[in-house]
């Protein structure tokens, strides 16, 4: 049984959790105003689909969500106003907020892309109590412009649970279509008495419940503050909350009296750990961010300078300078930023990637002169900047033997070239023309389906596949998505069928290949059912890659998936 653990461990500990729900969005308003009447929506890139990554309160107010594809959003909210995600400077904002936080704490860590981790201990009577320093940071936020949502706890489980879960109002729980009328009647009698909606799922993360004590867990009161709040505030899958909503396990105190071998046996040891860090049983340390490695030189010219040829002069000047930088912290560049500031006002920049992190100029000075071609020089640039924003740890040659074979064995290190060296080179040129984001390499991925048995990765953040594996089954040259053709409505080969508009006739078949779909996901693909793989030589000398779906949450029939050459 599951019974509330001592936390007097914990007890002496203060936690403090951030939370910023609309960080990007409320970004982009701080340097536009005037958008803060309208509905605004920062949008990312997930694979192929462009969804929702942050929205402000007036787009939440029209019904629109976090991780909500766009082209739905456009669809309840005409006018939407969009702008693209900035990774980098969602970073910067984050960073920048955790240096603000530092005026409460020395112990301050950053929580994934929008909220920080406060260790308070010992911090909170310097500004009159905990309830007052919770007033004088929400009082900050509003002056910075950000919408917070904050929690102090024994633990970081808790608080994070607090800042995220607590503040009057409750939440609305989503609907997901589970047969909670299936549940035993005791169980449904005590869903009824919670208030919840049948089949409900776990609530999400409302982020705007009215401030108050109520986000503020007295010490050593760990199990009532937390015993009210949803399963999802133990920061576990969503999945598994839906999991326990079905048997009628809803908020955390349910927990209290469970079994905790059949918990972990069920809903996975995660689910156990969880619950061990909320309530200080399990330790769950605070990593306060590090002084940011900062490489960056400046050159100041006393006349101004627009042509090619004198602006690489500045840069033979800078490089070296910021090399010996990398070079002295061990660090190479995998991404370089050249600012030049205008005499009339303004700046020009230029950025380059690296396929490989490097401390030598020489690698750097071509890559710049590809794309100085690009600027517009104006009346000329008075100040060079150049800058490392992106380095990465640089791995030396360790030498044995004397100092005669060190010595020869670093000049043969100099020299030579490493293997790779060439082509990671050759990325490095074509991304500074192209965007390295658009050279990719396939890598093998662990799965038969014919369309997951590779992925697609960063050619600049990804070394060369050397493991493909040996197949069995000849598989076509030519791999697309599945297109329907015209044919006989039978498991046996057609020996007719059309395809992209013409006839083919079919002289040899070789199969059946049966693949079943990987039944522990939901891929709408495979709804079809099970797939039979044949390789069909047709009259008009074509080898195509034909399967039969035999059908299951869709209709099946005959597909085409490759073309062998």
């Amino acid at each position: 049984m599951i019974t509330p653990p001592h936390t007097t461990r914990a007890a002496h500990r203060r936690i403090l959790s951030l939370w910023f729900p609309r960080l990007a969005a409320e970004d982009v308003l701080r340097a536009a105003p005037g958008l803060g009447e309208a509905p605004l929506a920062v949008v990312g890139e997930l694979g192929n689909l462009r969804q929702i990554t942050s929205l402000n309160l007036v787009a939440s107010a029209r019904g629109l969500s976090r991780g909500q594809a766009l082209a739905e959003a456009l669809t309840l909210c005409p006018d939407l106003i969009t702008r693209p995600a900035d990774p980098d400077r969602a970073i910067q904002v984050l960073a920048a907020l955790r240096r603000w936080a530092g005026r409460f704490s020395p112990w301050v860590a950053e929580e994934g892309p929008d909220a920080l981790l406060i260790d308070l201990t010992g911090c909170a009577h310097l500004f009159g109590g905990e309830a007052a320093l919770y007033d004088q940071i929400h009082h900050d936020c509003a002056d910075l412009g950000f919408s917070l949502c904050a929690g102090i706890a024994d633990t970081p489980g808790a608080a994070w649970a607090l800042a995220r879960y607590a503040g009057g109002g409750g939440t609305t729980p989503t609907r997901n279509g589970d047969a909670i009328d299936q549940e035993a009647r005791a169980t449904r009698s005590r869903a009824q008495r919670r208030h919840w909606v049948k089949g409900g799922a776990a609530p999400q993360p409302h982020g705007s419940g009215p401030r108050g004590v109520a986000r503020i867990s007295p010490p050593g009161a760990l199990r009532q503050s937390l015993a009210p709040l949803p399963i999802a505030a133990l920061r576990v899958p969503p999945s598994t909350a839906e999991g326990l909503a079905r048997l009628g396990l809803r908020h955390i105190g349910d927990l209290w009296g469970m079994p905790r071998a059949g918990l972990a046996r069920r809903f996975g040891q995660d689910l156990v750990r969880r619950l061990d860090q909320a309530l200080g049983v399990e330790p769950e340390p605070i990593s306060p961010a590090g002084a940011p490695l900062h490489f960056a030189t400046r050159l100041s010219l006393p006349e101004p300078i627009g042509l090619e040829a004198d602006i690489l002069a500045g840069l033979d000047r800078l490089l070296p300078v910021l090399c010996d930088k990398l070079r002295a912290r061990g660090r190479g560049a995998r991404r370089l930023r050249l600012e030049m500031i205008r005499a009339e006002g303004g700046t020009e920049r230029i950025e380059i990637g690296l396929a490989r992190p490097t401390d030598k100029p020489d690698d750097l000075r071509g890559l710049f002169a590809l794309k100085l071609d690009k600027i517009t020089a104006g009346f000329g640039f008075d100040v060079l900047r150049l800058t490392a924003p992106v380095t990465e740890p640089l791995h030396s040659t360790e030498h044995k033997g004397g100092w005669a074979v060190a010595a020869e064995a670093q000049i043969k290190a100099q020299t030579a070239r490493a293997p790779g060296q060439a082509l990671d080179d050759l990325i490095a040129r074509i991304g500074a023309r192209v965007g390295l984001d658009r050279i990719t390499r396939e890598h093998p991925a662990d799965s038969h389906i014919p369309e997951k048995t590779s992925a697609t990765q960063a050619a600049a953040y990804s070394h060369p596949a050397t493991d493909w594996p040996a197949t069995h089954r000849p598989r076509p040259l030519t791999l697309f998505r599945p297109e329907p053709i015209t044919a006989a409505d039978k498991p046996d080969p057609p020996l007719q069928f059309r395809w992209r508009g013409r006839s083919f006739e079919t002289t040899a078949a070789l199969g059946p290949e049966r693949i079943a779909p990987e039944w522990w996901l939901d891929d709408p693909q495979w709804r079809s059912g099970v797939r039979d793989y044949w390789r069909v030589t047709t009259m008009q000398g074509s080898c195509i890659w034909l399967f039969y779906a035999h059908g299951a949450g869709m209709s099946g029939g005959w597909f085409a998936q490759g073309d062998f050459g």
